[in-house]
């Protein structure tokens, strides 16, 4: 066995399930989880570092909650886009039998999930905002799209988080479901 026949963790799981892997949808999410992942990491730690240098100065207490919060959040975002990767690594790492159809549908249900975060994100958008001392309110739904829109619209913005853990779920559904 060599030194690149396996991986060793996070970083080094991505191009080994791209090599073992003969789905191109697979591989092609590899790529995309891979920048995304990045991306989010990147955006999460400059917010937290923001977080951390607005409140300095403070005391402890809800402060010290807030800031446990984004790294919750973080990784709640970042492990199911990074899941699919894995256990395909995993899979193949170990010589699972799996369904033929196993990383492809890894790949669809990681798809979903992205796309699943999109809609929270536009399922919370408020119905009116302030930014930069005006107020503003979201747009209308137009186009193509626009009765999905609506009724991400409809979801109130508590429940907005309920869409991105359904793409989780189904991330660890279709493992469940072709891993046997």
């Amino acid at each position: 066995m060599g030194r690149f026949d396996s991986y060793s963790g996070l970083l080094s799981a991505f191009p080994y399930a791209f090599r073992q892997s003969d789905s191109l949808l697979f591989r092609s999410y590899v790529v995309v989880s891979a920048l995304l992942g990045a991306l989010f990491a990147f955006l999460m730690g400059g917010a937290l570092l923001v977080l951390v240098g607005n409140t300095a100065g403070t005391r402890g207490g809800s402060l010290t909650l807030s800031r446990t919060f984004y790294v919750v959040v973080g990784l709640f975002v970042f492990l199911p886009l990074v899941a699919p990767v894995l256990f395909v690594a995993r899979r193949h790492r170990r010589g699972r039998r799996v369904a033929d159809r196993y990383d492809g549908a890894l790949a669809a249900a990681g798809y979903l999930f992205v796309a699943s975060v999109y809609l929270g994100v536009v399922a919370s958008m408020p119905p009116e905002f302030a930014t930069d001392g005006e107020t503003v309110a979201r747009p209308d739904p137009s186009g193509l799209f626009a009765p999905v829109v609506e009724v991400l619209y409809a979801i109130p913005a508590p429940a907005s988080p309920l869409v991105p853990l359904a793409g989780a779920l189904l991330v660890y559904a279709v493992h469940r479901r072709y891993a046997a």
